[in-house]
């Protein structure tokens, strides 16, 4: 199971630990994963998915899962999560 956002992509970055005597050490900074369940008002259905805490917000800001896949960029988005989208625009038109 990778470590990776199922709606925003954000994956482990690589950095220094430096210490008080400027001494360089690699180390990687992991992003804080949680396992949600997200429902879409749209297709009426459940998503179980790990997010980050921070996407976690924006979700909550935006109104939900429906809301927060709308102002997204399809570009940016991975690809379960473009799926949704795409199966959210599909059932709009419907």
């Amino acid at each position: 199971m990778s470590r990776e956002c199922e709606l925003t992509g954000t994956k482990p970055m690589v950095g220094n630990r430096v210490s008080h005597s400027q001494i360089k050490t690699k180390r990687i900074f992991r992003p804080n994963l949680v396992r949600v369940t997200l429902h879409s008002e749209a297709l009426n259905q459940n998503f179980p998915m790990r997010i980050t805490a921070s996407t976690l917000r924006t979700v909550d800001k935006l109104g939900g899962l429906d809301g927060f896949l709308a102002k997204a960029k399809d570009d940016t988005l991975p690809a379960k999560a473009l799926k949704i989208k795409r199966d959210i625009a599909k059932k709009a038109v419907a």
